[in-house]
């Protein structure tokens, strides 16, 4: 069946093919059942719902008020497809603009320009050029678009955007990857993440690594396998993770709990707890108190109320700690700074300074100083090192922090 240009007509089954001209409106008598395939040539309105083997537009606009449902492909070449209500194919092509408000379901959606949904959309791949706007759930395995994406809540494998992301929630479960900002209103889990810009997260998440160019903000808690963050972080409740690198800034308004290492280029501060495997610090540390099982390095500064406990600890050339220090072994290097230091083995190279030392064994370098030395086992002061008081040998040490 072929309508003219510039028709006006009723329809309701059609055995065999069906073939519209420009700027054509069309009735469906109770629906439109088409046997064959569909094809419009240029703008198009239908009112009513579709049913088509193959629908096919090219060189302009089709809106249809109702429901299309497709037994094979849907396509618009070099133009827009508009679906009131829900969209059912095979795959779904359109170069343009495709908007649907009803529930829309296909094994793959590939739209050039725009695509924006209503209610809900089930798929194995969303491939969106432009923007990408979603009021309702999104299941599908791969989605990716290379300008903004707004959606609901999702249950999906993979998502790949070149600008900003903006989420209600539900799961990735294997990665995310975006160029600009990523927003995410409700709890979200993960497989990884991934943001050059802004990372948002109003609620509670939870999964595998997250990599931050930028900033990230977690206003709950927020836990991870690595964090990595190259500009600033603050998480507003409590992280869990195995393993984190600062190279920027990072403020946790609860406790940090690490399974592996913290490295801090720049500045991190825990205003609770901090634990974990093994420390470095190349900037600044501060934390209510931080234990480590392994060693803990420290080229800048770590400051702490109650202390750092750690198997060994390592003051760098001028590094500074605030805060007593608890280790087996304690090395203080050249021109290094601290306060109480209480270990088995507490050695201060020259020009170190501490304030008071509780250990098994004590030595002191040419230059290095101490207000107060208590040792069980051995004592080596060199004849320039500086103590206020002669060192002490005691049978029993007080009791260590932490």
């Amino acid at each position: 069946m072929r309508i003219p240009r510039n028709s006006s007509v009723r329809l309701g089954t059609v055995d065999g093919d069906l073939r519209a001209e420009a700027n054509v409106r069309i009735t469906a008598d109770g629906a439109i059942r088409v046997s064959g395939n569909v094809r419009f040539d240029g703008d198009a309105e239908v009112t009513g719902d579709l049913e088509c083997g193959r629908f096919r537009s090219s060189d302009g606009t089709v809106a249809i008020s109702g429901a299309l449902t497709a037994r094979e492909d849907v396509a618009a070449q070099d133009g827009a497809l508009e679906v009131g209500g829900a969209l059912r194919a095979r795959r779904v092509d359109v170069d343009r603009r495709l908007r649907v408000g009803g529930p829309a379901a296909a094994e793959k959606f590939d739209v050039g320009g725009i695509l924006e949904a209503a209610q809900t959309m089930t798929a194995r791949t969303v491939s969106v050029g432009g923007r990408f706007t979603l009021a309702g759930r999104l299941e599908a395995e791969r989605v990716e678009a290379g300008g903004a994406v707004q959606l609901g809540e999702v249950s999906i494998d993979t998502l790949e955007v070149g600008g900003s992301v903006r989420l209600g929630g539900g799961e990735v479960r294997r990665s995310v990857e975006v160029g600009g900002r990523f927003h995410a209103s409700q709890p979200l889990k993960f497989g990884s993440i991934e943001v050059g810009g802004l990372a948002e997260f109003d609620e509670s998440a939870a999964g595998g690594s997250i990599e931050v160019g930028g900033l990230l903000s977690a206003s709950k808690d927020l836990s991870f396998d690595a964090l990595e963050i190259g500009g600033v972080g603050r998480i507003g409740g409590t992280a869990t993770g195995q393993r984190a690198e600062v190279g920027g800034k990072l403020e946790v308004h609860g406790s940090l709990t690490l399974a592996g290492s913290l490295e801090v280029g720049g500045a991190i501060s825990v205003h609770e707890a901090l634990s974990g495997e093994r420390l470095e610090i190349g900037g600044s540390l501060e934390a209510r108190r931080a234990t480590f099982t392994g060693p803990a390095e420290i080229g800048g500064a770590v400051t702490t109320q109650e202390g750092l406990k750690a198997a060994r600890i390592q003051l760098s050339r001028k590094s500074k700690a605030r805060g007593p220090l608890v280790g087996d072994t304690i090395e203080l290097e050249r021109a290094a700074r601290a306060e109480d230091l209480y270990g088995g083995r507490i050695e201060l190279e020259e020009q170190a300074g501490a304030r008071r030392i509780f250990g098994a064994s004590v030595r002191l370098a040419d230059g290095a100083s101490a207000d107060e030395i208590e040792y069980t086992q051995a004592a080596e002061i060199d004849p320039r090192a500086r103590v206020r008081t002669p060192p002490r040998k005691v049978d029993t040490l007080p009791p260590f922090p932490l």
